[in-house]
């Protein structure tokens, strides 16, 4: 086994095709089915299921990878410190629903890798686009929730696709407005006295199910709606427009604007929020980091 191989599992699991996967490696194909065949044969296992539309990782093949992507960059961390030339650059990414504890973990995450070569990704996007993600290894973590009311059913797709649940924590449902709304004074609010102000969401494009939706009372009806893309819009409508949105009550005034607050909503509910990966895989070291770092950070915005 030879750190060429594993490179060669770990881009032909990334490119879903040997032949994308050849052409990513600068090599000829026949030479990387050959890479990988041997491979296979040496650790004694089927790490690639072959189809005509493509491949697939095996379930011993996911835990092989996950070992194969520590070994890549302990083996980049060692050629940076003692050569003369790049190891090339480390690659992490981590697809989230809308939470300003992921984005600092993220940002602890680049402060605890200290390097001057990488290419980290994080991607605030869709709930069907996080497991998707996770699924297809574009990112080793995806972070979103569960409860009562989509549970069923985002467990079942995550079991279709191999994926795990690992809970982070439970919250009790809050709004956030601005500081100027007139609910703002209030200690506590009710769906009633919400009926008056836009409701602003995150759309969740194509798959824009109920159970898709990032905030949880999905199926309430409400006389206004608005659905947004993304975070920085959806604070710029909550100050503007006096509108209110449904959440975990965690906010950070330094990532968030600070005219921003969180009122607890009067509704029995609860939102189990988590990250997902897959089945059977092994943190990487940088997800080992970024994990550690998201537990940090959700402990420090709960306290």
């Amino acid at each position: 086994m030879t750190l060429q191989q594993l490179r060669y599992a770990v881009v032909t699991a990334e490119n879903r095709t040997v032949s994308e996967a050849a052409d990513a490696l600068y090599i000829a194909q026949p030479s990387l089915t050959k890479a990988l065949k041997e491979l296979e044969r040496e650790m004694g296992i089927t790490i690639f299921h072959r189809t005509n539309k493509g491949i697939t990782v095996s379930k011993d093949g996911e835990v092989f990878l996950g070992y194969a992507r520590q070994v890549l960059e302990q083996a980049a961390l060692i050629e940076e410190k003692y050569l003369s030339h790049s190891g090339g650059k480390q690659e992490f990414c981590v697809s989230t629903q809308h939470y300003a504890f992921a984005v600092n973990a993220f940002v602890d995450l680049i402060g605890a890798y200290g390097s001057d070569n990488y290419d980290f990704s994080l991607r605030e996007t869709q709930t069907y686009e996080i497991i998707e993600d996770v699924a297809n290894m574009k990112s080793e973590i995806g972070i979103l929730y569960l409860n009562p009311f989509n549970e069923t059913v985002i467990r079942k797709i995550l079991k279709s696709n191999d994926l795990v649940f690992t809970e982070l924590f439970v919250a009790k449902p809050h709004i956030f407005i601005c500081k100027q709304n007139p609910l703002a004074q209030k200690a506590s609010v009710t769906m009633e006295d919400l009926k008056p102000y836009p409701y602003l969401s995150f759309e969740q494009g194509e798959h824009n199910s109920f159970y898709y939706s990032e905030e949880i009372f999905s199926t309430e009806i409400r006389p206004k709606n608005i659905r947004v893309r993304d975070r920085a819009t959806l604070f710029n409508l909550l100050i503007g427009l006096n509108g209110y949105t449904v959440c975990s009550g965690i906010i950070d005034e330094e990532l968030n604007d600070k005219n921003i607050i969180a009122v607890p909503l009067d509704e029995e509910g609860e939102i189990h929020i988590g990250y997902i990966t897959r089945r059977r895989s092994v943190p990487s070291r940088l997800g080992s980091i970024y994990l550690e770092a998201l537990k940090q950070n959700v402990t420090k915005s709960r306290s």
